[in-house]
């Protein structure tokens, strides 16, 4: 037997990777060599990926054990591991979006290699493409979270986390958010005239209920609950539907009430539907809408020159006209789905008529303007400009106006 092994089997286990070796009497049964059976060796060379070969009889059936060592994985696999432990989250298709875009950069890099240094080049590349801060920063939070489980709660068969442990992931300033901007109702009437019909009375729904983009789009019939004592209607969304994960009550106003009306049989599930143009004497078919920011929406607001408006100013706008009406805070939390202390989607017969008539405020708002907000929605307009252009100047890129 080589010296090289009674020099190494006298050495610390603490630091050292260990060599078993396993025989049988077949293996070495015509060999006149010493049989060995479940012996442990330690060998020096820890920056080696395999251990060193000894000239050991050619049947001689080697089985390596590194303890200690963590097997490299890449963080492809963690993000697949990740999305598959968390099919349920109601934001795991964003997440998904977001770990697609960073597979590129990252994708082939062990979990030990992922850190700010790394994750540069994404940052550069997303902030050339004219990407808010705020974005990037929910990518990064992905990454961040998915390092934080690697070192924490995924351990596989030796006992070992797959990560060590998890670097700091440092989320970017975000001085470039883009500020609420509330519609007044002359703005409304021009973008709502550049809409298509479908896309209008979603957006009509949006600004008299508050609801989310995906709220609207996802509204369905079975939610619906009559109130036989105000002769209406509501709407109470699940809470895997919405974002703060709480029940949503949704209160008609008159023309929300309206709208809802007016889409009755349209779609056998959704409230709101879309059919494409076909030909004559073929029945059209409706489908429902993934969502109201579309080419359509992006293209009527520019022809009614408001192309800072996005589809959230909508909710905001439902909000301002209820502060406006002089709305309660806990009514305008109830009415805008905000998450509270309160049981929000239990209420009386009475404290449903209260809500009803703080919803009908909202419509009732005039276009009255006063040289104050006509000030204060000019600033905001000319900051989102400058922010465009400045953004457009570091990244060499063009604007999108």
């Amino acid at each position: 037997m080589p010296n090289a092994f009674s020099h190494a089997r006298a050495v610390s286990t603490s630091r050292w990777r260990k060599l078993s070796i396993w025989t049988t009497r077949n293996s070495l049964r015509n060999d006149t060599r010493p049989k060995f059976s479940a012996q442990n060796f330690y060998y020096r060379d820890l920056s080696r990926s395999t251990p060193p070969r000894f000239d050991f009889p050619p049947r001689l059936r080697i089985r390596f054990h590194v303890f200690g060592v963590r097997p490299k994985r890449t963080f492809r696999a963690a993000a697949t591991r990740y999305l598959k432990d968390n099919q349920d989250k109601r934001s795991i298709a964003d997440q998904a979006l977001h770990l697609r875009q960073l597979d590129r950069f990252i994708g082939d890099l062990d979990l030990g290699s992922v850190h700010m240094g790394t994750l540069q080049p994404f940052i550069e590349a997303r902030v050339k493409d004219g990407v808010k801060a705020k974005t990037i920063n929910l990518a990064l939070g992905v990454v961040r979270h998915v390092l934080n489980v690697a070192a924490s709660e995924w351990v596989d068969e030796r006992g070992l986390t797959w990560l060590a442990s998890a670097p700091k992931i440092k989320l970017l300033k975000t001085a470039d958010a883009r500020k609420p901007y509330p519609l007044s109702k002359d703005e409304q009437d021009a973008l709502f005239a550049e809409l298509p019909e479908h896309l209008r009375r979603m957006a009509l729904f949006k600004v008299n209920t508050g609801c989310r983009d995906a709220e609207v789009c996802g509204l369905r019939w079975a939610w619906e609950l009559q109130v036989p004592e105000l002769e209406t209607s509501v709407f109470v969304i699940p809470g895997d539907r919405v974002k703060n994960g709480a029940d949503r009550l949704v209160v008609l106003n008159s023309v929300a009430r309206s709208i809802v009306e007016s889409q009755r049989g349209v779609h056998p599930e959704f409230v709101f539907a879309y059919s494409q143009i076909r030909k004559k004497g073929k029945k059209p078919v409706y489908r429902p809408i993934e969502t109201m920011n579309n080419t359509s929406w992006q293209k009527a607001r520019q022809r009614a020159k408001v192309p800072q408006v996005r589809v959230h100013d909508l909710k905001h706008t439902f909000g301002r006209r209820l502060r406006a009406a002089g709305v309660s805070f806990e009514d305008r939390q109830d009415l805008l789905g905000h998450k509270s202390g309160r049981i929000t989607t239990h209420y009386s017969a009475a404290e449903l008529s209260n809500l009803i008539e703080a919803a009908e405020k909202a419509c009732q708002q005039g276009s009255r303007k006063s040289p104050a907000v006509v000030a204060l929605k000019q600033k905001a307009a000319g900051e989102v400009l400058s922010n465009r252009l400045m953004s457009t100047e570091e990244s060499g890129a063009p604007g999108r106006i």
